[in-house]
């Protein structure tokens, strides 16, 4: 953003909050929905501040400016956001709250706007506030949509049904099975904000957005089993909305939605605490209905997938790895200096586009050279692209969107002769992705359990990796999906089969090199039990079929056990990709996925 531009923006907000008798004002990168990813017109943080990562927050006060990032962006947010107007704060070494309460005085306000923010998240940042006598107060319209004059509208993509081919349920019952749990939980109603749970029930995908097929929009599942997609009408089809209204789905606008929300008086209603915005839960306690914050029930439904889904998983992930072995062995056949990370990130796109049932990506490509690896989320653009050369490590974390499956991988390669320090982490990450994929738990474990397994190699080095092990991911839908997950932080939820996760250790050496090694895992019981066994214990199979970068791993470092398991990885991967690939791509497979080392045999 232009230095004369963000000034501009700026002033013209402080101008704003001046008028609302704001001491300080609050823009996150989010939308009505908490959707990692957003639409064009809610990039309110993005047209303030210049910053393209996927989460971050924006502090304003009237005479400073701070972004508040995790470890994924605290490089990125140095290069897009510039030092003379913005302070870098890490969210967990400089929490939000504490930093305001401060700078501010007892008697200021802090403007936030409800339908951006959830009952959760301004939990402990309104009690750190009203602390220290600052009040936190909810802005009907947000700031940043009466400044941002070429504002995009809501998106209208085309709403299609899901077949029950790939989902494996019918709609009908999904939405009895979680009404009769509204029932048992002695609740009236659900509110659904989730568009990927939106999604899952009403079997339906959308294009709302570039790379997520979902739809946004609203619903309310009653105790009965009737149900009301609240979506805009541009949407859908008359075909579509035949399907949904025959069914028993009512159908509304977006505009009807907090109308029906005030019909509750004196009933219960279940607000997901995850996605269910303060806008909502304000609504409804203010029309006299019983608010229970907790879990969608929908969220741990759709991470358990059923046979169907997995089944189309498995089957994405092995046409994606065809695209992987066939990119692999292009990379390797190209000079360097000829191509840039984005002709390289090109070609894997053509690759995948082969598949059958492809439809796009499932993130935008992190293709990253060099020091550019260390930037986590690296954002690639064709413009700053940067050239590859011998002697730096190539990072390409990527995924497709498929109709029966969503995959996302990551893999660094090689160019040229690594350095030592090079293979030592590499060898490091790889016996930490071997940990977590071959753990053996008792049932009722958490990922956080399971997280030191990724990072006791690095450990014992002193160094680290500054995001989480593994994040849950959907079938044709989020390629970040909850509740499960893998990380320090760990949720509740424990894993169960089923739950399809990343395994993505990693080491990151800034100005230098980025190192990450992602598969994709599905739970399942394990057999045979052990003997004697007390409690059911449960494991990972790998869905990923990609080899690793031979030239990075350091056999003498690894285990027998680790050598066995890389290589019988390495010959499932082979035996399922060679008889669909051309004789070439056949032939360089067969020697990357060779036994690592003669003592493992």
């Amino acid at each position: 953003m232009k230095h004369d531009q963000q000034k501009k923006r700026l002033k013209e907000l402080r101008a704003q909050m001046k008028a609302h008798g704001l001491g300080a004002y609050l823009v996150p990168r989010a939308d009505e929905h908490q959707n990692e990813y957003v639409p064009p017109c809610a990039e309110r943080l993005n047209w303030i501040s210049g910053f393209n990562g996927t989460a971050g927050l924006a502090v304003l006060t009237m005479d400073t400016a701070a972004m508040f990032v995790d470890g994924r962006y605290t490089l990125q947010v140095q290069d897009e956001c510039s030092d003379d107007f913005w302070k870098y704060k890490h969210l967990t070494d400089n929490p939000l709250d504490l930093w305001l309460s401060r700078l501010l005085s007892s008697g200021d306000k802090v403007g936030f706007d409800p339908k951006l923010f959830t009952n959760a998240g301004l939990g402990r940042i309104k009690t750190v506030l009203e602390n220290a006598g600052i009040e936190l107060v909810a802005i009907a319209e947000n700031l940043i949509d009466t400044l941002w004059k070429d504002q995009p509208a809501p998106p209208v993509g085309a709403v299609f049904l899901y077949p029950e081919i790939y989902a494996g349920e019918a709609s009908k019952i999904k939405r009895q099975r979680i009404a009769d749990g509204l029932i048992d939980a002695a609740q009236d109603a659900l509110v659904i904000s989730s568009p990927d749970n939106l999604a899952w029930l009403f079997n339906i995908r959308g294009s709302d957005l570039a790379l997520t097929p979902i739809a946004l929009g609203y619903a309310i599942l009653k105790s009965d089993g009737s149900s009301t997609l609240f979506m805009d009408g541009q949407k859908l089809s008359t075909d579509v909305q035949k399907h949904l209204q025959d069914d028993g789905i009512l159908m509304a606008s977006p505009d009807q939605f907090e109308a029906a929300l005030k019909t509750f008086k004196d009933e219960t209603v279940r607000v997901d605490h995850v996605t269910g915005s303060a806008f909502i839960v304000d609504v409804l306690r203010k029309s006299g209905a019983k608010v229970d914050l907790g879990a969608d029930p929908c969220t741990p439904d759709k991470a358990c997938k059923n046979d169907t889904e997995l089944q189309g998983m498995q089957k994405a992930h092995v046409r994606d790895g065809v695209a992987l072995v066939k990119f692999f062995n292009w990379f390797k056949k190209q000079k360097p200096e000829g191509e840039t990370e984005w002709t390289v990130s090109e070609q894997l796109a053509r690759f995948r586009e082969q598949g059958d049932l492809y439809k796009s990506l499932s993130f935008e490509t992190i293709s990253a050279v060099g020091a550019n690896g260390a930037i986590v989320h690296y954002g690639l653009t064709k413009e700053k692209a940067s050239p590859l050369k011998c002697g730096e490590l190539y990072l390409v974390d990527s995924g497709g969107q498929y109709l029966d499956g969503t995959t996302d991988v990551t893999r660094v390669l090689a160019i040229g002769e690594p350095t030592d320090e090079m293979v030592r982490r590499y060898t490091q990450v790889l016996k930490g992705h071997v940990a977590v994929s071959s753990a053996r738990f008792v049932v009722g474990t958490t990922g956080a359990g399971l997280d030191p397994l990724a990072r006791q190699f690095l450990w014992a080095d002193g160094v680290d990796y500054d995001h989480g092990t593994g994040h849950g991911v959907g079938c044709y839908l989020s390629v970040h999906e909850g509740p499960q997950s893998i990380s320090k932080r760990g949720t509740a939820t424990s894993l169960k089969p089923g739950m399809v996760l990343s395994n993505e250790p990693g080491y990151y050496k800034a100005g230098a090199f980025g190192i990450r090694i992602e598969s994709l895992l599905v739970v399942k019981a394990l057999e045979p039990q052990p003997k004697n066994a007390e409690r059911a214990t449960l494991g990972f199979k790998t869905l990923t079929l990609a080899p690793f970068e031979r030239s990075l791993i350091d056999v003498d470092m690894l285990t027998a056990d680790e050598c066995d398991w890389i290589d019988a990885y390495h010959r499932r991967v082979r035996e399922t990709l060679v008889p669909l690939l051309n004789e070439d791509d056949a032939a360089f497979l067969k020697q990357e996925t060779r036994h690592i080392h003669p003592r493992c045999l």
